[in-house]
This record gives structure tokens, C-alpha cells and sequence, in this order.
């Protein structure tokens, strides 16, 4: 259906994709997956066509149509739910706004003759692509991502990204392309949405592709593993955990079959070298010399590059970290909090949960202070300065700076050295600090964001569905700093 085929690509001097072929078939459920920064995203989008291949091709099928997801979506936010779930049908509402032109026609004193065949043309056009069903299937799939009915008519714009994101995603389940390619997509689902979604691909006809670190997932709903590593895709049938255990074994017996040759390699170098200069053993060595130009080297995984940071130590405070009194906060006629009173003391823990749309983004903006409120009060206590870490990070790195200009905005007195060490940490380095943001992965941008917490110390970190887009491992490490860490969190 879909191929790529021998493709290569790079940013910045850096290679993210080397001879990498891959096809995906008809109905095949697919999950891709590797480390932050291994090329997942750059794959999605050179298959959805947004993307060229510096080298190689793609081949498609004749009529074969592709729907992409990115992690985080542009636009659109002067349009209503609605209206966005319903864009991908362009042709469809041409033929509307012509079925109403002719009816208009048709319905004055002058109808020309013509006009009733036209009609009915056009009419027969517009029912063969959904135009009467459409607005009743984008309601049912915008209630199953989550939107209440009378929020669909409500413009984009009053949302907060991951609903945006939902929208999107309702706008490309309803255009029912032959392979989705959905790159994070659970990030912004809280666990209702996330069975409905999965139930509606369990009974989806076409092929999937999915971007995901979340492993429960990827087990309910793939039959096979795509693992992006060293420029290329290693296919594995079965679903995560089987790829774990599979690649394991197979990475066991490459690294048995590299030092079994390495231990050849070892043996003709000392013969080499011993009878180099040997006349009556010339013929021989000549012969081995050639031997290790032909042999073609075992390669393994090298070990995984992974972050390592601590949060740097606040400095002492009050009792009182900071918090929020009497506060109001709407976005148009929704209000969202009306007198709100919340505070944090030194030293605690403050998980903020509630249903998606509840406002917990609002509320960490405002304690953050970079969210103005309607009305009502903020307060810092002695000796506490507030990091934030952004769910979405369009809306906290400039795209048109590179890495480290971004880092040197967050900590101007730094010395370029120790922003290089505190970048080398996160897996920037060389060329890579001199990336732009607008090309770095979700995971890069994620592993960048909290590069800048640890630009200067603070005594509360307001950190925003901070898991989302990092790996694993990566995952792990966070979470190591952060019980290491002896300020607030929220």
C-alpha cells in the first residue's frame, strides 16, 4: 500500500534517517517506537507526504489517501468544534453552497429550463461523498473524543490545546483515510476517550500507525512493532511486550555473533602484524588483509543514550510558597474558576487532577504567573522564584530560536559552557545546540523545556502533564529528580 524505500534524512548536519525501508500493508496495525529523537515524527510526516526525503523513495498505491495527526496542531481556532471536525470536506460544502444557489434559482419567477437535471446532478454528487450524514457522524465521533453537545459550536479558540487536538483528531477519523498515522495520540485522552478511541480502531477498516510511549496501549491495539533505531525500521510481529522479549533475544544473539567476531578480527590482526615483514609469509598476509576489507563488521546497539539531571536546590523559604485568592477566571461566557482560593506551603506535593476541561492548566498557568486573571489576587512567598513547564510546548520555546539561544534567554547571566553542560545533559550536543526548535521532535522540545528548569533554581515547579512525550527511560529519570528534589511541586 505505502512504502518507504531506501529513504534518508537529515537536519543540521545531523542524520535521523539512513537507507530505511519499510512497507505497511492494507489493514495492518502497526505501533512505531524508539527513544526521543530517533525520527518517529520525521517518519509520520515524510509518509503523510508534509515532509521530502533528502534521499530514496516513497511509494504509494494509486488512490491510497493518508491522514496524519502531529503532536501538536496550528490553526483553525476561528473556527467552531464543529466546523473543524467537518473542514476535511471542502468539495462537500461546494456542493452545498451550489445545491442552494440552484434552489434558489429554481424557486424564482425565470427558472431555466435545465435547472431540475442540474439539481439532481449535483444532488446525487453530494449524497455519494456523505454530505447528509457528515454533520450527524462528526457529533457522535466529537461526543466520543469528549466534547459535550452544546460545545461543539463553540469556537476553537476558547479551548485548551489538547482539546484542540481532539477536534483534530475527530476531523481525521471522520475523513476515514486508508492509513492513519497517529503520533501520540493519547497524550491529551483522559481514560473514557481513550476506550472510546480504541474501540473505534478496533473496528477500523484501514491501516494504523501509531506513535506511542504509553506500552498498555500499544498491547490492545497493534499486532506488530516497527522499532526506529540508527536510522532504520526493525519489524517485529505481536504486540509490545512481545517486542521487548523479542528484540532482547535478538540483540543477545548480535552482541554473542559481534565478539565472536571481534575474536576473529583480533586473530588476523596478530597474524598480520607478526609475519608482516616476513617474505616467505607475504602471499598470506596479503590474503588475510584482504580478508578483514571484505568482512563485513557486526554491528550492535550501542548503549542507549540516556538524560541525566537533578533539579537544582531552592534556596530556604517562608512557610507560604505561593498561591491563588479569590480568583476569577473565564475565557468568553465559560467561566471557568469564579473566587477560587488555593495555596501551597513549603516542602509539598500537589497533584492536580479533575476531568479534561476542568481548568487544571488554567489554574497552574495562573499559579505560574503566566496566565493573567480576571480578578482576585497572587501571591509569592519570601525567596521563591516559579518554573513552569508548559503541556504544551508551542506555547513556552520560540520556534525560530535555536536550542540554545532558547536556553540562554532562560538563564542570561550562564555562562555559553555551563548552558552547553546543562544542554549535554538532556542529549544536546555538538551541532545539535544550534537545531531550531521548529525541527526538534515532541520529545526533543519536551527534554528542552525542562532543560530551562534547571537553568536557575526554584522553590516551586509548576509542571504540566511533564511525562507527556518522553520515553521510557526518560520518564524514569524524571521522576528520580523529582523525588530528589526538596522544593514544591505541583
Amino acid at each position: 500500500m505505502i512504502a518507504l524505500d531506501s529513504v534518508s534524512k537529515g537536519y543540521g548536519g545531523q542524520e535521523l534517517l539512513r537507507d530505511c525501508t519499510w512497507r505497511i500493508g492494507r489493514g495492518e496495525r502497526i505501533g512505531l517506537v524508539g527513544p526521543n529523537g530517533a525520527g518517529k515524527t520525521t517518519v509520520c510526516r515524510i509518509l503523510a507526504s508534509v515532509e521530502e526525503p533528502d534521499a530514496g523513495r516513497v511509494h504509494r498505491d494509486t488512490g491510497v489517501t493518508v491522514g496524519y495527526l502531529p503532536q501538536e496542531v496550528t490553526g483553525g481556532a476561528e473556527r467552531t468544534v464543529l466546523a473543524e471536525a467537518l473542514s476535511g470536506y471542502d468539495e462537500v460544502w461546494r456542493l452545498e453552497a451550489e445545491l442552494e444557489r440552484l434552489a434558489a434559482r429554481m424557486a424564482g419567477p425565470d427558472a431555466e429550463p435545465g435547472l431540475i437535471d442540474a439539481y439532481g446532478e449535483i444532488q446525487h454528487r453530494f449524497e455519494a461523498l456523505g454530505g447528509y450524514r457528515l454533520e450527524a457522524e462528526a457529533k457522535i465521533i466529537l461526543g466520543g473524543l469528549g466534547f459535550e453537545p452544546e460545545a461543539v459550536h463553540r469556537p476553537l479558540a476558547e479551548f485548551s490545546g489538547g482539546w484542540r487536538m481532539r477536534a483534530a483528531l475527530a476531523r481525521l477519523l471522520l475523513l476515514r483515510p486508508d492509513l492513519l498515522l497517529l503520533d501520540e495520540p493519547t497524550n491529551h485522552l483522559d481514560l473514557e476517550s481513550l476506550g472510546w478511541l480504541e474501540n473505534f480502531l478496533a473496528a477500523y477498516e484501514g491501516s494504523v500507525v501509531i506513535v506511542s510511549h504509553d506500552r498498555y496501549f500499544l498491547n490492545r491495539m497493534v499486532t506488530a512493532i516497527a522499532d526506529l533505531a540508527g536510522g532504520s525500521v526493525t519489524l517485529y510481529q505481536g504486540d509490545y511486550d512481545h517486542f521487548l522479549v523479542e528484540r532482547e533475544a535478538r540483540q543477545a544473539l548480535r552482541e554473542a555473533q559481534a565478539r565472536n567476531q571481534a575474536k576473529r578480527v583480533a586473530e588476523i590482526e596478530r597474524f598480520i602484524e607478526r609475519f608482516r615483514y616476513k617474505a616467505s609469509k607475504a602471499r598470506q598476509v596479503q590474503s588475510r588483509v584482504k580478508m578483514l576489507d571484505r568482512m563485513e563488521r557486526i554491528e550492535t546497539d550501542a548503549a542507549a543514550r540516556r538524560i541525566h539531571f537533578q533539579f537544582p536546590q531552592p534556596p530556604r523559604t517562608g512557610r507560604l510558597v505561593g498561591g491563588l485568592s479569590g480568583v476569577h477566571k473565564a475565557y468568553g461566557d465559560n467561566v471557568v474558576y469564579a473566587g477560587v482560593d488555593f495555596q501551597v506551603e513549603r516542602g509539598e506535593r500537589v497533584a492536580l487532577v479533575g476531568v479534561n476541561g476542568a481548568g487544571k492548566s488554567t489554574l497552574l498557568k495562573m499559579m505560574a504567573g503566566t496566565l493573567a486573571f480576571d480578578s482576585g489576587e497572587r501571591v509569592l512567598g519570601a525567596n521563591v522564584e516559579v518554573q513552569y513547564y508548559a503541556q504544551h510546548q508551542l506555547d513556552a520555546l520560540d520556534p525560530t530560536r535555536t536550542v540554545l539561544e532558547e536556553l540562554e534567554l532562560a538563564a542570561p547571566e550562564a555562562s555559553i559552557t555551563r548552558l552547553r553542560t546543562i544542554l549535554g545533559s538532556f542529549l544536546f550536543s555538538g551541532d545539535a545546540v544550534d537545531k531550531k526548535i521548529s525541527v526538534l521532535s515532541g520529545g526533543e522540545k519536551a527534554r528542552l523545556a525542562l532543560a530551562k528548569m534547571l537553568a536557575r533554581p526554584a522553590a516551586l515547579l509548576c509542571m504540566d502533564e511533564p511525562t507527556n512525550h518522553l520515553d521510557l527511560a526518560s520518564k524514569e529519570i524524571l521522576e528520580e529528580a523529582l523525588a530528589g528534589f526538596t522544593g514544591t511541586i505541583v
